[in-house]
């Protein structure tokens, strides 16, 4: 069978099962597969695929139409200007979450020499975005998996920036090593009794540790803010990722906290979807 024949078959497939995206999925997939880009399968539609390559893409489809992320199929993800390994263990990076790291660099561009923290580093998009930016920062990523900071180890390698790092396997109530001029943070945030509603490719596949926000949904926030207030330096700048109905309830533990607010991101939904904060 050639290229276009599969991925024309593909496509009826997902489509069947009412994947939007089913022929981009079906390229990208393609291209993972035969480890080509997507322009090289356009220019050789008529190429004949080996039996394993065939198999493997098959099988890739059929993860898909269960609804498997489409990142998690191929281990890797575009953030910011790099690319990112992901894993069933790290949350996928998300467009919206670029908004942060563009918001701080802007802030940060007349800085030098600034230590971050990132508290829930996941992939390490966040961090190492920024870190990869701005050549003389430095970063210390903290989160409760192993596995989650072994992926991140593997995108600093990818990033050429290892030696700008450090990451602990911690939960934020037991840290307690050194003071950051600036914190970043995508907790979980989601209400659990919301998770249900979460589109399949979310909560089948997504870690819920790393969404579940508890009862109220900002249980994880609360003690991220009370920890934040302590690891940051007077005049320290506080990223805080949040759900879009929370910006009351969050802005007040902040104050309560000592942090003055900023500024209110949107996301590209125009819903508030970041805290900008300084400790005062």
């Amino acid at each position: 069978m050639n290229i276009q024949t599969a991925i024309n078959k593909a496509n009826l497939s997902l489509q069947k099962k009412n994947i939007k995206s089913a022929n981009l999925d079906s390229e990208i997939l393609m291209s993972n597969v035969i480890k080509k880009d997507r322009n090289y399968i356009i220019l050789n539609l008529n190429k004949i695929l080996s039996k394993k390559d065939l198999d493997y893409f098959n099988y890739l489809v059929k993860q898909r139409e269960k609804g498997k992320p489409i990142a998690y199929l191929i281990g890797k993800k575009d953030f910011w200007k790099y690319e990112f390994e992901v894993s069933k263990d790290t949350l996928i990076p998300r467009p919206d979450s670029e908004l942060i790291v563009e918001h701080l660099l802007e802030i940060t561009k007349n800085k030098s020499k600034l230590n971050i923290l990132d508290i829930g580093v996941g992939s390490g998009c966040l961090l190492l975005s920024v870190l990869k930016e701005r050549t003389n920062f430095y970063g210390v990523g903290i989160d409760i998996n192993q596995k989650c900071i072994n992926i991140c180890k593997k995108n600093t390698l990818n990033l050429n920036i290892f030696n700008r790092t450090k990451f602990f396997k911690s939960n934020i109530d037991n840290f307690n090593c050194g003071k950051y001029d600036l914190i970043i943070s995508n907790p979980p945030y989601i209400n659990k009794l919301d998770l249900q509603y979460l589109e399949k490719d979310v909560i089948g596949f997504e870690p819920k540790i790393a969404l579940d926000g508890g009862l109220d949904g900002i249980s994880v926030i609360r003690k991220v803010i009370n920890k934040s207030s302590g690891l940051i330096k007077k005049n320290g700048k506080f990223f805080l990722e949040i759900a879009f109905d929370q910006k009351n309830k969050v802005t007040r533990l902040l104050k309560n906290k000592g942090f003055y607010i900023n500024k209110i991101l949107k996301d590209y939904s125009k819903n508030d979807r970041c805290i900008v904060c300084t400790k005062i």
